[in-house]
């Protein structure tokens, strides 16, 4: 069937061509912007720069007539060429930055403060020379009409305080400082004023400061202005840590009190959280008779001011409380408890009854601000424990805790999965009684919750299942019942969701399971799930962990017939799956075996699947292999896995020869020789074991050797008496004669190779250490061979299992033995002939 089309007639009235016209002049403003950024050939001209110039002379030119961009990108270069040349910039190039600030506009004021900072950091050159060259320009441009640029001017000349000498503060910064302070100044300046007197009170001694700077701290804490009041009260922490205990106590404190009475709601703010931050500086005396009462004024009136001070009130609560401990009484202990109380709850109910919609707006506005009370409330709940003391968690604050983690906003049960660890190690043995929220937090409808739990979930599993008192290692489970559900359901949400990044948190955390749950848990509820996990997700960093945590799965799994299910499925499933992205994953979960497993036990499983891949027919296979191979070899073992090294060479030959891809045969080669350098482990109790063996079997052979002489020494001499009654000329009995000599040589030579054999075992597993090196540098001439599966096929020798390819030293052996043999046959002959001379004579 053929789509219908439907056609309709365009109407060109009057009215329906101005509609088609106004929308075509639409069009055109659009694309106007698009037309104004190209630039004309003149522009273009202007912006040209010759390439012959030097950086300096280019810099010169483009700060001299170049438009603000090219000055812009001048000035951010600046360290770059203090690098490169700091005489010439100094003299040549900084001038113009200079002259070009003074009507700079913001983007060239912004970039030249960080570029400033950058010199300083990176100390192009000495603090000397910053002081004389550019000292002089921050301070100019500190005074900018625009709050942004003289911020940034101000941060940077903050930094540049920290490394100034003393004197040059004195004379550059704190003289001229007196005089900005005054009232007389502009409210910008006198800002600025009071950030860098807190900067430098930490520069000179007590008695400067005393005389100098607090009579300018005093002025400015009384100024008209409410916010030269609030940041001067904001620099007083700083200013007492430079004075000390006496002269806070006498000056500082009395200022505080004042500012705390202010009638600016910011400034009383200020006040009280500089007040929290010095408690350690003030005695019990103060800290009863002063800051008590003032404290105590301020969470009184939080609730009819600004809510912006019940924000920071309620982040401040758990200090203030911890701070005051000593001195409170147990009914200020109480109203205090009970002041947090109603902090972690506030904005959840509506009181009176009152649903008008002026009501649900003005809820609406202050929804914000609630919801960052209970968030720092959850912030402090660790140490409103420590206040209540974790005895007495259930009674006073486990109610408060149900709530915290059970709030409708995501950034306070966020807020509570961070800190879930450090309220499980206070409570300690009394850890079971927050298990339910455990479970509530990992089944948590928010990713976001979930990330921050996981983060120390193997610790507090492990508190959950050994801290309490009534846990023991029979009743693990019994101490949380809803885990394992918990867990897969958590598990599950990651694995559907776009966050990779925390389903992979959670699968490297899972590791630690087998310490908490039992291995039949572990086995039928999460050790399949991470194999189907590495068969079907795509993210290969959640496949790797996974992989990884599988393995710890297995390494704790006692049960043989689990193991080698598990394992048969890995080798057939991933090993030799019909994806190659499988196969790649099994060589990642080989390296995890490696890392986790002992040697014999990957040596055992894993070795000879992981050769099998020499022959994979992808590359990028065959190329990991190649990579993985010196940790292969590193679990050898001599002389019992003698017969894997084998063919740990056999694979490695076969790869240097048949190998077509160029990038693959590249690895191979440097493979092959970081293999020549490795050092195969030996088993010493191993050796010692078939030494002896070699040793008592020699002895046995050599004993029947000597027997055997011992009775074709008589069986000679009676073939030469019989030789001697004999018809002379008869060739029939020589003949049968040398017939048996020559039977019995052989044997004796058989006995020779079984004695030799075993003893020159030992060479050809150390020449098979040097052979990579010789597999490389012959590579044309090895590859005309034949390396076929026959001509490579292993000979076992004895009983001893292990096997070994032919060594020419024991070939060269054993032809110098039939030398011997064969010229012991002749001098035989020699005497017999000469025996039937005498005979005849």
């Amino acid at each position: 069937m053929h789509p219908i089309i439907f056609f309709s007639r365009m109407d060109f009235n009057q009215s329906n061509l101005f509609g088609y016209i106004e929308d075509l002049q639409e069009l055109t403003i659009i694309e106007r912007p698009v037309r104004r950024s190209l630039k004309t050939p003149e522009e273009i001209e202007r912006l040209t720069v010759d390439e012959e110039l030097s950086d300096i002379e280019r810099a010169v030119y483009l700060l001299s007539s170049g438009q603000d961009i090219q000055g812009t990108s001048v000035v951010a270069n600046l360290p770059v060429l203090m690098r490169q040349n700091p005489a010439e910039t100094l003299r040549r190039v900084l001038p113009k930055i200079r002259d070009v600030l003074h009507v700079a506009g913001v983007e060239m004021q912004l970039t030249a403060a960080v570029s400033f900072l950058t010199v300083l950091q990176e100390e192009s050159v000495s603090i000397h020379t910053y002081s004389h060259s550019f000292l002089h320009i921050i301070l100019q441009n500190m005074e900018h009409k625009d709050a942004g640029v003289s911020n940034a001017w101000l941060e940077t000349l903050l930094a540049v305080i920290e490394a100034l000498p003393k004197e040059t503060i004195r004379h550059e910064i704190l003289n001229p400082l007196i005089s900005k302070a005054q009232l007389s100044q502009t409210l910008q300046s006198r800002l600025v004023s009071c950030k860098i007197m807190g900067k430098l009170a930490n520069k000179f001694e007590a008695h400067i400061i005393k005389r100098e700077i607090l009579p300018l701290v005093k002025s400015l804490c009384q100024d008209v202005e409410y916010e030269v009041r609030t940041c001067m009260c904001r620099q007083l922490e700083h200013i007492a840590q430079g004075i000390g205990t006496e002269l806070t106590k006498t000056v500082v404190l009395p200022e505080l009190v004042e500012l705390a009475r202010d009638e600016g709601s910011s400034v009383r703010l200020a006040a009280f959280e500089t007040l929290v931050n010095l408690l350690d500086m003030f005695d019990a005396d103060d800290r009863s008779q002063t800051v008590l009462p003032l404290v105590k004024s301020f969470c009184e009136k939080s609730f009819k001011a600004d809510e912006s001070i019940l924000v920071s009130l309620s982040f401040h609560l758990g200090k203030l409380c911890n701070g005051l401990y000593g001195i409170f009484t147990p009914e200020q202990h109480l109203r205090f408890l009970e002041f947090y109380k109603k902090l972690s709850t506030l904005g959840l109910k509506q009181e009176n009854g009152h649903n008008d919609n002026q009501l649900q707006l003005q809820t609406l506005e202050q929804e914000k601000k609630y919801t960052s009370v209970r968030k720092n409330c959850a912030y402090n709940f660790p140490a409103m424990i420590v206040f209540v003391d974790p005895k007495n968690f259930h009674l006073e604050l486990y109610s408060i805790f149900f709530c915290l983690c059970h709030d409708p906003e995501v950034p306070v049960r966020y807020t509570m999965a961070i800190s879930f660890y450090e309220v499980a190690k206070l409570l300690n043995s009394g850890v079971y009684t927050i298990h339910k929220e455990l479970v509530t937090l990992l089944q948590d409808e928010s990713l976001e919750v979930l990330d921050a739990l996981v983060g120390h979930l193997p610790e507090i599993l492990e508190l959950m299942t050994n801290g309490g008192e009534n846990s023991g290692s029979e009743s693990k489970l019994l101490s949380i019942p809803d885990l394992i559900p918990a867990l897969t359901t958590a598990e599950q949400r990651a694995a559907t969701s776009l966050k990779w990044r925390t389903h992979e948190k959670l699968l490297q955390k899972y590791a630690c399971l087998p310490h908490i749950i039992s291995s039949d848990q572990i086995y039928y509820r999460f050790l399949h799930r991470m194999l189907t996990i590495i068969l079907t997700n795509n993210v290969l960093p959640v496949q790797k962990a996974a992989a990884r945590t599988l393995c710890v799965y297995l390494r704790y799994n006692r049960k043989q017939e689990q193991r080698h299910e598990v394992i048969q499925k890995l080798i057939e499933q991933l090993g030799q799956g019909k994806s190659y992205w499988n196969r790649l994953r099994f060589l990642d979960t080989c390296e995890f075996i490696m890392e986790l497993f002992s040697k014999s036990f990957f040596c055992k499983y894993f070795f000879l699947p992981v050769l099998e891949l020499t022959h994979d027919p992808v590359a990028n296979v065959r190329m990991k292999l190649c990579y993985l191979l010196p940790k292969v070899k590193s679990t050898l073992k001599i002389p019992t896995d003698k017969h894997l090294l084998q063919q740990l060479e056999l694979c490695i030959r076969k790869l240097l020869c048949q190998e077509k891809d160029k990038d693959v045969l590249t690895i191979v080669k440097r493979t092959v020789l970081e293999l020549d350098r490795m050092e195969i482990s030996v088993d010493a109790e191993q050796l010692e074991k078939e030494k002896q063996q070699n040793e008592g079997r020699s002895t046995n052979i050599n004993d029947k050797m000597f027997e055997k002489k011992r009775r074709d020494s008589k069986t000679s001499s009676v073939l030469a008496k019989s030789i001697t009654h004999s018809v002379p000329g008869s060739s029939s009995g020589t003949s049968a004669g040398k017939e048996d000599k020559k039977s019995k040589l052989v044997r004796s030579q058989s006995f020779n190779t079984q004695a030799l054999h075993p003893k020159y075992s030992n060479i050809d597993s150390k020449s098979s250490a040097t052979g990579y090196t010789s597999s490389v540098s012959g590579m044309g001439k090895s590859c005309m061979l034949s390396f076929s599966d026959d001509s490579f096929r292993t000979h076992s020798t004895g009983n001893s299992g292990n096997v070994a390819f032919p060594s020419s030293s024991s070939r060269n052996l054993f032809n110098s033995a039939d030398q011997k043999n064969n010229g012991n046959k002749e001098i035989q002959s020699r005497k017999m002939s000469i025996k039937n001379r005498k005979s005849n004579s």
